[in-house]
């Protein structure tokens, strides 16, 4: 007698079909071929377990499982439900009429209960392509993969309710529906609020004129003027994810196993800020069985590395080439995986060693070599990465001493999102494109016409700034961004100005 039942596997963030072919004949051999790894392989005691804690039979019989495709290694505890599901099928302990419209995964207990897997959203978006009727998954994943349209997701605890569901007993498990599942979350709440930040009006501005356009920035002051704090509150004024930003999203991080057991959907942007000891393989992904790193998990949110200069340059290097494409492409001897990488990248760093160079009152006392050594540990290439850059100075004792609050992150958040909503009906027909930074040369030169008179001074900022061509396109994504901010069809002389004036770090007479 032979079984067939459907599994899936997570490749990246893509899912593939997993066959589990289940042969019985004369015999008291067990065999499990098809690549599996040791805690595939372990998996035989676990069914033993949970078959005989439950008052179903293990086959008395010689017993061939193929996991097809045979030459794809198959790796994890996830099996464990497919793998029981088949062989019970095989001792008639199951009904097969709809076994083979459904795709089943879950880990196993010894006594029958289900736990959660990594990759719900990727196996149910596979099994919808795939022509399947049903995906049958853990309950803390089945909320998950329920906002996939036109899938019946079934969400088991145990053992017993998955054999209901594919005998069809009465009163089994019902499917989960998608409209009361999926549902954003409203202004969420953030510990860090502008209104706490004293002064800093100018890097505020630019805080916002990055969050409206997703442009990267970087900023650069002494210690204690306020940059990790008000990178910290950036979260607050971001847009919310839009439906296709959070199903992307939500796929990286089920891949990871960052999701909440029960949750639908993440629907508030990733901010991810990692330690400056990270390693290459944390920061971008990898390793033996390959992961998201952090430059995925921060997919469509920001990614903030304080202290810039104390990462290792080969941490920092790896960055430029995501910055550029939005993905990252991992290749090593056994896989080559792509995750999407699109983040903002948000970073602080002090302009010297000592932290106090250029500063009004405190003195520095690094030489200029040691000054031109410390800044040289963040590369010229990535420094141009930055489309935003802000040198800030600490805050005076009467911004300090004020009780006056500054203007609320929700208010800010509101403009924010009003040019975010102008960005998406300017893009809607633009796959994978949000916001202005995403922009390449040829949606520049079709959605950042300026007037005359603003080209005419970018060109003259050009050639008394030295700038690149890279700094060239970034300023005009900036300059498109300021003109959205203002409610402008074309970019005009003060939008370049401003654009022009976040270029801090280009001038040569900076760190000299």
């Amino acid at each position: 007698m032979l079984i067939r039942v459907s599994g899936a596997a997570v490749q990246g963030i893509d899912a593939y079909i997993v066959t589990i072919e289940v042969s019985t004949s004369r015999g008291i051999r067990f065999f499990l071929v098809g690549l599996p790894d040791n805690a595939v392989k372990e998996s035989h005691e676990r069914i033993f377990s949970a078959l005989h804690v439950n008052g179903f039979k293990f086959p008395s019989c010689q017993l061939i499982i193929n996991m097809a495709p045979a030459d794809i290694r198959k790796e994890g505890s996830a099996y464990d439900l497919p793998l029981a599901v088949g062989i019970m099928a095989s001792s008639d302990e199951i009904s097969t009429d709809h076994l083979g419209e459904y795709v089943i995964m879950g880990e196993m207990g010894l006594d029958g209960t289900l736990q959660p897997v990594k990759g719900a959203l990727s196996m149910a978006i596979k099994a919808r392509a795939e022509g399947f009727k049903g995906i049958i998954l853990p309950i803390q994943n089945a909320p998950e993969a329920a906002v996939i349209d036109d899938l019946k997701v079934y969400g088991a605890n145990h053992l017993r309710d998955v054999v209901d569901i594919l005998n069809d007993e009465p009163g089994h498990v019902e499917p989960l529906k998608r409209d009361t599942l999926f549902q954003y979350a409203g202004d969420s709440a953030y510990h860090a609020d502008f209104a706490d930040v004293k002064g800093q009006i100018a890097v505020k501005r630019a805080l916002e004129v990055a969050a409206s356009g997703g442009h990267n920035l970087i900023m650069i002051g002494p210690p204690g003027s306020g940059k990790s704090m008000m990178a910290r509150a950036l979260p607050s004024i971001l847009p919310p994810l839009t439906e296709d930003e959070s199903i992307e999203t939500t796929r990286i991080h089920s891949v990871a196993g960052f999701t909440s057991n029960g949750a639908a959907l993440i629907t508030t942007r990733p901010f991810r800020h990692p330690h400056h000891t990270i390693s290459n393989v944390a920061l971008t992904g990898g390793g033996a069985n390959a992961q998201p790193g952090e430059i995925s998990l921060a997919h469509n949110g920001v990614l903030y590395l304080d202290e810039l200069p104390e990462f290792s340059r080969s941490a920092l290097e790896v960055l430029r080439q995501p910055l550029e494409d939005r993905t990252i492409v991992i290749s090593r001897a056994k896989y080559r995986v792509e995750y999407p990488a699109s983040f903002m990248l948000v970073a602080s760093m002090n302009p010297c060693p000592c932290g106090y160079y250029n500063h009004p009152t405190k003195e520095c006392h690094c030489t200029p070599t040691t000054i031109e050594r410390y800044l040289g540990r963040v590369s010229g290439p990535l420094m141009d990465r930055f489309d935003i850059q802000c040198e800030i100075q600490p805050v005076g004792f009467d911004d300090m001493s004020s009780e006056v609050k500054g203007e609320r992150s929700s208010c800010i958040r509101e403009r924010v999102i009003e040019a975010r909503r102008i960005q998406a009906d300017r893009f809607s027909g633009e796959k994978g494109i949000y916001c202005n930074a995403q922009m390449d040369s040829r949606l520049l030169g079709m959605y950042a016409a300026a007037e005359p008179a603003a080209i005419s001074m970018l060109g003259a900022a050009m050639n008394r700034l030295n700038l690149s061509a890279r700094a060239y396109d970034r300023i005009l994504k900036v300059s498109r961004t300021i003109a959205d901010m203002d409610r402008s069809e074309t970019i005009q002389p003060h939008h370049i100005a401003e654009a022009i004036g976040y270029r801090s770090l280009d001038r040569s007479s900076w760190g000299k």
